[in-house]
């Protein structure tokens, strides 16, 4: 198994990489994980995986249940946070229960965010089921949920004790959420590493047959460079924003299109706005912004789209929770490998960007 060391003082933890199952309950132990757990689930990885892990927990001692709530976006709600803690008082859990999360980027936040304000704060573990989850949303500690038409906009910084990453559970996945995935994988390799990026442009035939050893390779270098940002930016006071290329824009896609494309498929989106703009502004030149659309459509992604009316689009970006002092702060690319942070995008080129990924 491999694994990985996040070092955060008193709140680091490893990530685990495995092909199965077979080593979680060793790993909870390692970990000194209490007896009394909740496997919080989504309706659609219930039926995959919730029984094989629960059981597998209740077999070396644990007293674990199940909470399973109603898959998709549109219940990354408080409604569901309070189920959850709901489902934690049934369970009779007290300060020292843990949660496992079990499911994809929604499940992670959800629980994490629960166990953040259950008891003023109770332990978790994160098991990601998808790619999405398992190369971004469950490693750094961000928890939240959407309000208002805006997404994670009520949340909190909450470690887990643990990650666990089960590539086997992305053969189950459809194909529009390994494609999302990758929009945080790619991602990783434009804003910090140029040969991680020449390694998933070069190797996209052998991970799209989800070769185990190949996901776990692309795993783990994933995982190390996010690992390395939020070892140095715990909270997003500065580094660790840098994971946002391709979110101004493509979070408010997501939101105006009321969630019916997927997540990393709107970062995508965005990672194309924010790249045109760079290339306006001369800093990076013609042929890596084509390199960075060919690589996003080898991995099916859909680079020009259908936006609706601008004016709804740049709206909704009004509502990003990363603007400073009123103004949007974008992430732009200067090279494959490296970006750069600011406030000062335009309206004007904003706008342009809309023109460009669109249909």
């Amino acid at each position: 198994m491999e694994k990985l060391f996040v070092d955060l003082g008193k709140k680091s933890y490893d990530i685990l990489f495995s092909d199965s199952f077979n080593g979680f309950a060793k790993a909870m132990s390692d970990i000194n994980a209490p007896k009394k757990l909740l496997v919080v689930t989504d309706s659609n990885v219930e039926k995959l995986y919730a029984d094989e892990v629960n059981d597998l927990l209740i077999k070396n001692g644990y007293d674990s249940k199940i909470y399973a709530f109603t898959a998709g976006e549109e219940n990354k709600g408080m409604d569901t946070i309070l189920g959850i803690c709901g489902a934690c008082i049934e369970h009779e859990m007290d300060r020292k229960s843990m949660i496992v999360a079990l499911g994809g980027g929604v499940v992670g936040d959800m629980a994490g965010f629960a166990a953040a304000i259950f008891m003023r704060g109770i332990d978790f573990v994160q098991v990601p089921t998808t790619l999405l989850s398992q190369s971004d949303s469950s490693v750094g500690g961000k928890t939240g949920i959407d309000f208002m038409e805006s997404k994670n906009i009520l949340g909190a910084f909450h470690q887990p004790k643990l990650v666990y990453i089960n590539v086997a559970t992305l053969k189950s996945l459809p194909n529009e959420q390994f494609v999302s995935g990758m929009g945080e994988v790619i991602k990783h390799g434009i804003i910090r590493d140029s040969e991680f990026f020449d390694y998933i442009e070069k190797n996209s035939d052998k991970i799209k047959t989800l070769d185990n050893e190949t996901l776990i390779k692309m795993d783990k270098i994933n995982c190390s460079i996010k690992a390395d940002v939020v070892e140095q930016d715990e909270k997003e006071n500065g580094l660790r924003a840098i994971l946002n290329f391709g979110h101004t824009i493509g979070h408010a896609v997501e939101s105006a299109y009321d969630f019916k494309m997927t997540h990393g498929e709107c970062v995508g989106i965005g990672m194309v706005g924010a790249s045109y703009i760079a290339y306006k502004r001369n800093m990076i030149d013609e042929s890596t912004l084509n390199r960075i659309e060919n690589v996003l459509d080898m991995y099916g992604f859909k680079i020009r789209v259908d936006l609706p009316e601008k004016e709804v689009v740049y709206g909704y970006m009004q509502k990003d929770k990363k603007k400073i002092a009123g103004k949007l702060k974008f992430v732009l690319p200067t090279k494959v490998g490296e970006v750069m942070q600011t406030t000062d995008v335009s309206k004007t080129e904003i706008f342009a960007a809309f023109d460009y990924i669109t249909k």
